[in-house]
């Protein structure tokens, strides 16, 4: 305790106080924080050279060779964003969609049939996580298996971050300046998953410190709740709302309406 108490007006004694603080919040933080729902990166040699051909005959024309991003034009036009840190799962999400290589440049770039098999996905997803530095990485399975979440914990989430985007019945819907939230039935869980802790284009990033990895999970057994489960009321309408419905009454009823009334005028006669 002398000793302690001789070296605790030493110039090296707040740094050392410091350091000791910094490292018990650290230990501390890591052992509260959320587990991440991240599968083991093991990338064979043979899958990330293989990626590596595949991205620069396919990508680096937009992304760069170095996947730093390029810009083309005399106003310097964003052609391809930078890659830098986006990781395995954001590759596999716009690949394995379709959405890259996009078609066209717009407003958003759609869905379509992918243009690359399961594997040249995942080899690019390798390639692109190994050479552009770490980020979120392909969910685990047992995250994406509709039997291990809570439907009624999913709804929950669901509506509370998700609906007022993507409709309540995951039907999607539009957003300003030509862009739009995608309908989600037929979706792929994995890239349900992605999407959330990627963020594409205008969807916002739920981290695992946001929603859980079990909560993402919740939520894609919900959606396959929905697409399972056929509309109580008969007639879904596209599951548009009050107002898909509304305009099939005033439809339907005011042409009722007429072909009654001109039902009866022709019998008068």
């Amino acid at each position: 305790m002398n000793a302690v108490m001789r070296h605790r007006r030493h110039p090296l004694a707040l740094v050392v106080v410091l350091l000791g603080a910094l490292l018990v919040a650290g230990m501390a933080y890591a052992a509260v924080s959320p587990t991440r729902a991240e599968a083991s990166p093991a990338w064979g040699e043979d899958e990330v050279a293989l990626g590596q051909e595949l991205f620069l005959a396919n990508c680096a024309s937009c992304h760069g060779i170095d996947g730093a991003g390029s810009f083309q034009g005399a106003d310097e036009t964003q052609a391809g964003p930078s890659l830098i840190g986006v990781g395995a799962a954001a590759v596999d999400f716009q690949v394995g969609t379709g959405r890259m290589p996009a078609q066209a440049s717009g407003p958003q770039v759609p869905k379509r049939e992918p243009q690359f098999s399961g594997e040249e996905v995942r080899a690019l997803a390798a390639y692109v996580a190994t050479a552009f530095g770490p980020g979120p990485s392909i969910p685990e399975a047992r995250f994406l298996d509709p039997e291990n979440g809570d439907v009624a914990e999913g709804a929950e989430l669901f509506r509370v971050n998700c609906a007022m985007c993507h409709n309540f019945a995951g039907a999607g819907g539009a957003l300003t300046r030509g862009k739009y939230a995608p309908a989600l039935e037929g979706v792929e869980p994995v890239h349900v998953y992605e999407a959330m802790v990627t963020g594409p284009q205008s969807m916002p990033v739920f981290s695992d410190a946001t929603l859980t990895p079990q909560q993402k999970n919740d939520i894609i057994a919900w959606l396959a709740y929905l697409e399972d489960t056929p509309a109580p009321g008969g007639l879904s309408l596209g599951s548009l709302g009050p107002v898909g419905d509304g305009l099939f009454l005033w439809v339907a009823g005011l042409g009722a309406l007429i072909g009654c009334a001109i039902w009866l005028g022709a019998k008068a006669r």
